[in-house]
């Protein structure tokens, strides 16, 4: 049996172009002899709709585009994921062939953690689903429902099914599809069945998926696996005879009743093209540091092109964050969409300009600069009364990125670009940043990226051009905000090398203090930083999204109370 993933980035909303995006995929694959095609989960509404959901002209006009669909599908066998609404709505998958809706499986494991809020929207399936494809028995499941070995799982094998498919919309994380595949590769194993898993790929909105859809044997052995973060046809041919003998050879298979299933449903692929060309081949499994580029990059093309924006401005400082998110805009937007602003104050230093400007021809961006020091004397005037009787302080400090905030929504407004707000998430942590001034911005790509990892990428990206990309001088140079004389990151924080890992405990692993002390930190600081975080939290919820990379975003993942008197403070 020739299959097929169609790996395709779909946008949420969009219904009628993401049929359009379904059917080019069927007819390819049908095109090259493929008698089952499978597409990601929700793909005709795109994942996840979220309160889309509770309207329901918008589950209807789900279902009334799955059926203009079916009319053209008649080569082959799809599974298409859409919302179905009866008397509740529920996370579904269509069978279609011969230009008609056969049968549907509603989907019974909800994720509700996380990025998660499926049961706030859906009614849960009970009942698996048995089909007869031209003789190959094959149950179907969705995403969540293959990730616990029971009920779900250990009634596929009871079933002796031929072959598993799994339509997906499996969200990325660092790490995650290496686990995900090893999983892919248990469940096809203990179910001595192959497993066809087709994943969505985009960004949407803080989340991104990754695709990496597979194709595993019943014997565990991955033979097709798509590229990440990208669309693709995986095409895959799947010897059935060798699944019916790895089940006689099973003995967990023999310690399991039959499942009473239900009667199949019987499928007929139509007229089934003969196969046409080689199957796809094993995409490389990328490096950490790859995977994670590749990760911000689409995050941000599609959040900035999804949503219409002509392009994107970026304040370049001279650090080496700001470069990191310029490098990132222009890999995934292009130079001609990027557009740089240096604002220099009195404290900024010379070198701070030349590194931004060197940047930006390194880039091939555009870079204006803009003298902030008249607009900030203009404030302070202003201030001299309210001020009165105060040292100067964070006030004046913070008046500075307020300003250069102001400058770059402005140019935005006029022009029509999108902000690129450059805070990573150790600043974002701790609340080292500015309300209405670095972090003014519509999206933030490095929201969820340590600083630990802003350097590593930044030295990353240039070992992989082979060249300087971001300007090494800025690599080395010690972070400062410049917002006072001779100012450091370190006058303010630990060093990076001990703040992340007493982050990575607190927010990633949900630490208490005295467990971070017992890992060696000090108890002075372990305290200091988890009351800096827990503060933080009022000004992490008025931040722009950012993309999620990490198990525990702020926002998606980690929901924190804002007003909060538990005693970790």
């Amino acid at each position: 049996m020739r299959v097929a993933c169609a790996q395709i980035n779909t946008v949420v909303g969009d219904l009628d172009g993401n049929v359009e995006r379904i059917r080019a995929a069927v007819r390819g694959a049908a095109d090259a002899g493929a008698m089952l095609v499978l597409t990601p989960e929700l793909a005709i509404t795109g994942y996840p709709p979220e309160d889309l959901l509770v309207r329901p002209s918008f589950a209807d006009a789900s279902r009334e585009a799955l059926e203009a669909l079916a009319e053209s599908i008649t080569d082959c066998v799809a599974i298409v994921g859409f919302v179905d609404h009866d008397e509740d709505i529920r996370n579904a998958a269509a069978v279609i062939a011969d230009g008609r809706v056969q049968a549907i499986y509603h989907k019974r494991f909800l994720p509700n953690y996380g990025v998660f809020d499926e049961a706030r929207y859906f009614r849960a399936g009970d009942q698996p689903i048995i089909l007869d494809i031209e003789g190959a028995r094959m149950g179907i499941v969705i995403c969540e429902d293959i990730w616990y070995p029971a009920p779900v799982a250990a009634e596929l094998a009871r079933a002796r099914l031929d072959v598993i498919a799994c339509i997906s919309s499996s969200p990325f994380h660092a790490g995650k599809g290496d686990a995900r595949e090893r999983m892919l590769q248990t469940r096809a194993s203990d179910s001595a069945a192959a497993l066809v898993y087709c994943n969505q790929v985009g960004g949407q909105d803080e989340v991104v998926f990754d695709g990496r859809s597979a194709v595993i044997a019943a014997s565990g052995e991955v033979v097709a696996r798509a590229k990440i973060f990208g669309e693709e046809l995986l095409i895959a041919d799947l010897e059935l005879d060798l699944a019916a003998g790895h089940r006689l050879r099973a003995p967990l298979l023999r310690r399991l009743e039959p499942l009473d299933s239900p009667a199949p449903v019987f499928v007929s692929a139509g007229v089934a093209n003969a196969p046409v060309g080689p199957p796809s081949e094993i995409a490389p499994i990328a490096a950490p540091e790859r995977e994670l580029w590749d990760a911000l990059v689409m995050g941000v093309r599609d959040y900035v092109q999804k949503n219409g924006f002509p392009g994107v401005i970026i304040g370049l400082s001279g650090g080496i964050d700001s470069a990191l998110t310029a490098a990132l805009a222009v890999d995934a937007l292009g130079p001609d969409c990027v557009r740089g602003v240096a604002m220099p104050s009195v404290f900024t230093e010379s070198r701070s300009t030349e590194d931004a400007q060197f940047l930006a021809d390194l880039l091939g961006i555009r870079m204006d600069v803009i003298e902030i020091a008249p607009v900030v004397n203009a404030f302070e005037t202003e201030l001299v009364d309210a001020f009165e009787g105060r040292d100067r302080d964070v006030a004046e400090e913070n008046l500075q990125a307020r300003v250069r905030g102001t400058l770059l929504m402005a140019i935005s407004n006029k022009h029509g670009d999108m902000v690129l707000a450059t805070g990573n998430k150790s600043e974002m942590s701790v609340g080292y940043c500015t309300l209405y001034g670095d972090m003014a911005g519509g999206f933030a790509p490095l929201r969820d990226v340590s600083k630990t990892w802003v350097y590593r990428l930044s030295s990353w990206r240039n070992m992989d051009a082979g060249k300087e990309v971001i300007p090494e001088a800025t690599i080395e140079r010690p972070p400062t905000a410049e917002l006072r004389p001779d100012q450091k990151d370190s006058d303010s924080l630990p060093e990076y090398e001990v703040l992340d890992p007493i982050l990575l405990g607190y927010v990633e692993e949900d630490l208490p203090p005295a467990a971070l002390v017992e890992r060696g930190f000090p108890e002075d600081v372990v305290h200091r930083i988890v009351g800096l975080v827990d503060r933080a939290e009022y000004k992490r919820r008025q931040g722009p999204p950012g993309i999620k990379i990490t198990p525990r975003a702020f926002g998606r993942d980690r929901r924190m109370p804002i007003t909060n008197r538990y005693g970790t403070r």
